[in-house]
């Protein structure tokens, strides 16, 4: 009886020891976006004219997907399916809808975001970038959704990195027009995580590179301007603003970054907390072709076709890394389909928070600690207004794209055999009857109507003759 009693106090004491250990605790979490970097624009995806040795690491010490998708293939849409959980075919941004002076159209004062529900699960909150989805003082200011927002509140302020002011939650943060502001909010953010170490914390950071204009601090470009004196006459114009050899600014701003990665790595070993933090890097959409920035000279894309406003693969692939040494295996690879509607259960799942009934994501958890069931998608779904207006869907290896459904509801489909044409070369509509006709019934669907997105037909202009 007394060996029993002992067993037991033993069983129970290393169960308490074992709940108040760091690998039971609730892990920080970090979710890095960048703007408009491609698939192939990581080394450690392939890019060879500039290394990322930073960003290397997080996948050489964690898990790469190769199968990744964005949420949108503009900045706004992608924030808004990142947040919510939703694609576009539900999210309530679907597009860049700009307000005067500043700001984009707001999303609505209740809708449930990860911060809101990871701040209810007892985490710190905070926002480091560009936030892109409601003016300052709407109702989906940043500083609604997390306990601090430091960044640029609208991204088409986001259109230079030496913006006369920034924004601290409510307040204006005036500068000399002169700052590079990616050092600023990488500070910013290291103070938070500093302060927050001992509980746990939500980091999102939504950084503006490598988003034109092409501009890069001088000794960051001046490596790469040697490197590709080619470019010395090349002039990259964007947003009122010129930059001679926007070629080397934009490996400067690429290393920029992958340095800061560094530093946020060293923070965490610094603060002890690096085994419990969960790292998630990824990029909005696909590469941009503005300010003189040439995807095609970087091979941006890698084995892609499309840039930026694409729904090719090109468009809307995009690189994610997920490093977190107390659970995720290093050195690993998936080729899990996925996309930025799966982080917020994935997160809240992680997180021990609630998760809404009604997203469209699937949490990846089984995927990441490499245990379990992975539940799959059905399919992944896009849409998009510009250009004509667009749709996509993915399921299994099969690829879908509509374009020009603007001028034509009833417009063609293409199909895709994405295992053997990653590149979407060849058009196997007219011998796939069967996929043409499962595509459209995933474009009915996954599309619930939204009075502000609408692929409205234009009507042709009746001739008048003489």
């Amino acid at each position: 009886m007394l060996q029993s009693a002992k067993r037991f106090l033993l069983v129970l004491f290393l169960s308490l020891g074992a709940l108040s250990s760091p690998a039971a605790e609730k892990p920080n979490i970090i979710y890095f976006l960048l703007d408009d970097a491609g698939y192939g624009d990581l080394s450690c995806y392939g890019q060879e004219l500039f290394s990322t040795p930073n960003i290397d690491r997080l996948a050489t010490e964690g898990l790469k997907f190769t199968q990744h998708y964005s949420g949108s293939t503009v900045c706004a849409p992608t924030r808004c399916s990142l947040m919510t959980g939703k694609h576009t075919g539900h999210t309530y941004v679907r597009g860049n809808r700009e307000v005067q002076p500043e700001g984009q159209a707001p999303m609505p004062a209740d809708i449930v975001t990860i911060p809101r529900l990871l701040s209810e699960a007892g985490y710190a909150t905070g926002a480091f970038g560009k936030w892109g989805l409601g003016a300052p003082g709407s109702v989906s200011d940043p500083a609604e959704h997390f306990d601090l927002f430091y960044g640029y509140n609208c991204q088409r302020a986001a259109h230079t990195y030496y913006p006369t002011h920034l924004w601290k939650n409510e307040k204006r943060i005036e500068l000399d027009g002169e700052t590079y502001t990616h050092p600023l909010i990488m500070e910013e953010a290291f103070d938070f995580i500093r302060s927050k170490k001992d509980e746990p914390f939500f980091v999102y950071f939504p950084v503006a590179i490598p988003h034109a204009a092409m501009h890069s601090p001088d000794s960051y470009s001046k490596p790469f301007r040697e490197k590709f004196p080619q470019f010395e006459d090349k002039i990259g114009k964007y947003a009122g603003t010129k930059v001679v050899n926007p070629i080397a600014a934009f490996a400067g701003m690429m290393t920029l970054v992958d340095d800061g990665v560094g530093e946020m790595m060293a923070l965490l070993k610094e603060l002890e907390i690096d085994e419990n933090t969960l790292v998630i890097f990824s990029s909005d959409n696909g590469p941009h072709r503005e300010g003189g920035h040439d995807p095609d000279f970087f091979n941006s894309n890698g084995p892609l076709t499309g840039y930026k406003r694409n729904l090719t693969e090109g468009g809307i692939r995009a690189p994610m890394i997920a490093r977190w040494p107390a659970k995720i295996r290093a050195g690993t690879v998936t080729d899990h389909v996925s996309a930025h509607w799966d982080i917020l259960p994935t997160v809240c799942e992680l997180a021990g928070a609630s998760i809404p009934d009604d997203v469209d994501g699937v949490s990846m958890v089984a995927t990441l600690l490499g245990a379990g069931d992975q539940k799959e998608h059905d399919y992944l779904y896009w849409e998009f207004y510009e250009q004509g207006g667009k749709k996509a869907a993915r399921w299994g290896d099969w690829k879908a794209l509509q374009r020009g459904i603007s001028k034509d509801p009833h417009a063609p489909i293409a199909i895709y055999d994405l295992s053997k044409d990653i590149g979407e070369k060849n058009d196997i509509s007219a011998v796939r009857p069967d996929l043409v006709a499962r595509a459209s019934e995933i474009f009915k669907e996954a599309h619930t109507p939204s009075p502000n997105w609408e692929f409205k037909v234009r009507k042709k202009k009746k001739k008048i003759g003489k």
